[in-house]
């Protein structure tokens, strides 16, 4: 596929109408009504070993629960890489925690794929043969466990989303959401100009252009500072942006 190819993103699923339901709403419902994605929702229990459409079995060694077994699985990830012009060049992601965490720099990262299949666990997971034969990518939201695995695709479809040229009503859009630059986005306002005494900065109405740039990357900076100080210590910040930090928490101990 070329670079200004249509997106493609599998989900090997149990449960294909809880990613459905999700994904035809809002930013990328529209987003795949206008053509910018394809979603293929492959329902796992269509490659079961039996007319039962069993795809679960018990865990050896004595451990609790049922694990999904690797034949169901391979075939239905056999199958979409059939489907595929260039399959070779397939990513394949499994929802784990013990996978490599979710952040930014990796949704960049598979924003530039061309084709993902995400395979959805369950139970207590996936036999580790299939993880391997499908050259599986293990990839987390972080440290805690789910039931399954359709949250994390649906997030994951959802932040490459943002990213493809089109999904969102203005180009630049994304590179101004939190974490785009290593920092949380700034404080923001709507109208009225006053609610309940609280009032919109003075600099955000003055139609003042650099004003106003300076004060959201300070408003940024200080968010970032308060929120997720350990951000700054990979930021790219510049000397005038320390400066602006160093005011602004100046401002706040005088208050």
């Amino acid at each position: 596929m070329g670079a200004h190819a249509q997106k493609k993103y599998s989900v090997i699923t149990l449960f294909p109408e809880l990613i459905d339901f999700y994904l035809k709403e809002s930013i990328p419902g529209r987003a795949q009504a206008a053509g910018l994605y394809e979603l293929n929702l492959v329902q796992l229990r269509d490659y079961a070993i039996n007319d039962y459409g069993k795809v679960d079995d018990k865990v050896y060694g004595g451990g609790h629960g049922m694990l999904i077994m690797p034949e169901p699985l391979y075939q239905a990830w056999s199958a979409v890489r059939a489907e595929s012009q260039n399959p070779a060049a397939i990513r394949t992601l499994y929802c784990s925690p013990r996978g490599r965490k979710l952040d930014q720099a990796y949704v960049e990262e598979l924003a530039a794929e061309d084709e993902l299949v995400i395979i959805c666990g369950h139970y207590e997971g996936v036999d580790e043969r299939a993880l391997s034969a499908c050259q599986a990518e293990e990839i987390s939201l972080g440290d805690f466990v789910l039931t399954g695995g359709e949250l994390c695709a649906m997030t994951i479809i959802d932040a490459v989303l943002r990213l493809i040229p089109g999904v969102l009503p203005a180009a630049e859009a994304w590179q101004n959401d939190s974490f785009a630059h290593d920092l949380l986005a700034e404080a923001q306002y709507s109208r009225p100009a006053e609610w309940r005494g609280l009032k919109v900065p003075e600099v955000l109405l003055s139609g003042d252009d650099k004003k106003i740039d300076q004060f959201r990357r300070q408003s940024s900076l200080l968010e970032t500072y308060q929120k997720r100080p350990d951000l700054l210590a990979t930021a790219k910040l510049s000397k005038k942006d320390w400066e602006l930090l160093i005011n602004a928490v100046k401002s706040l101990d005088s208050k």
